[in-house]
């Protein structure tokens, strides 16, 4: 099996390198060990989904105000 750094799957997943380490961190990232202070992460291991809160696009209560 090949083994891919936080470094790598960050550019193939498109994000941080740092929210990678934070996903390992939480247990979030199937198969991922870590080595010393890296992270190796299976190439074959899909994104996890995001659970982030926040405001989504789209709200409807989401309006403008009106300009005085």
């Amino acid at each position: 099996m090949e083994y891919l750094t936080s470094v790598e799957i960050s550019e193939k997943w498109n994000i941080s390198s740092r929210r990678v380490t934070k996903l390992c961190n939480e247990g979030r990232v199937k198969g991922a060990i870590i080595k010393g202070n890296t992270w190796l992460i299976p190439s074959t291991t899909k994104k996890p989904e995001e659970y982030r809160r926040g405001r989504k696009s789209g709200n409807s209560s989401t309006t403008k105000r009106s300009e005085k």
